[in-house]
């Protein structure tokens, strides 16, 4: 009964629970969909009251009925979200620790690779007002994306990474693809934000960077053609107008 003392079993449960809630609500919040996750949430504590605590049997059959086919309809809903979920538990790289420090070594090393030549470029694009989008895949897969722009494979180099945003280069509207420490798409076209809080100065490349950063875990770096300023989108999440030291610190830590 419910006024027993609670064993160590129930205690993770609980915990269990609260951790797959708050994940929950932090995907959905990235994705823009933080009000649906609260209409779910309130709709489950309405049906807990009046089937469970009140014991309401005409409500109570009624909200039963929406709860046995309830599964079903948020994976239909949630599809790309329960994606996401899966590829970052599965990711290789969430198990790269166990394979051995020289192995992880290494990656480190690729990494700050791509990091040097990519912040000079940001640094000199952003000094000359050069519009630029670049992508930065993380764990989930950006191939589906990479179908719409003109597909290659070249190390990353801060002098072509200029000259493919240069004003007269036919790939300079669409984004770049960054993935496996290696520049794989040029001229692609990213999935367009709709949130309405957005503010309305932003352009259609900021709308277009957080877009795709609130269906996958990518790393998308914008400059502004008007201003020169730099923005980075990731998690679901926008900042503008950051110094270069602090989009440094971004991609190290990634």
């Amino acid at each position: 009964m419910w006024w027993l003392p609670l064993t160590l079993k129930d205690a993770i449960d609980i915990f269990a629970l609260a951790l797959f809630l708050y994940y929950s609500y932090t995907v959905l919040r990235n994705s823009g969909s933080k009000a649906l996750f609260m209409g779910i949430m309130t709709f489950f504590i309405t049906w807990a009251l009046v089937s469970q605590v009140f014991e309401m049997k005409l409500m109570g059959a009624l909200l039963d009925k929406f709860v046995n086919i309830g599964f079903l309809v948020l994976v239909i809903i949630f599809q790309e979200e329960i994606k996401k979920f899966l590829v970052s538990i599965g990711s290789a790289r969430r198990w790269k620790r166990f394979t051995g420090f020289f192995r992880e070594s290494s990656r480190e090393d690729s990494t700050s690779n791509q990091i040097a030549p990519l912040i000079l470029a940001c640094k000199n694009m952003a000094r000359k007002k050069t519009g630029a989008l670049i992508v930065i895949q993380q764990n989930i897969d950006l191939t589906q994306w990479m179908h719409a722009g003109e597909r290659f494979s070249c190390d990353v180099n801060a002098r072509l990474i200029e000259n493919i945003f240069f004003k007269n280069s036919p790939l300079h509207d669409g984004a770049m693809v960054i993935a496996n420490n290696k520049i794989r798409a040029a001229g692609v076209i990213l999935p367009v934000a709709n949130n309405a809080d957005l503010n309305k100065d932003l352009g259609l490349r900021h709308r277009a960077a957080l877009g795709l950063a609130q269906k996958t875990d990518a790393i998308v770096i914008i400059i502004s053609e008007e201003r020169g300023h730099l923005s980075v989108a990731q998690h679901g999440e926008l900042r503008i107008n950051i110094s270069i030291e602090e989009l440094q610190s971004v991609l190290e830590n990634q």
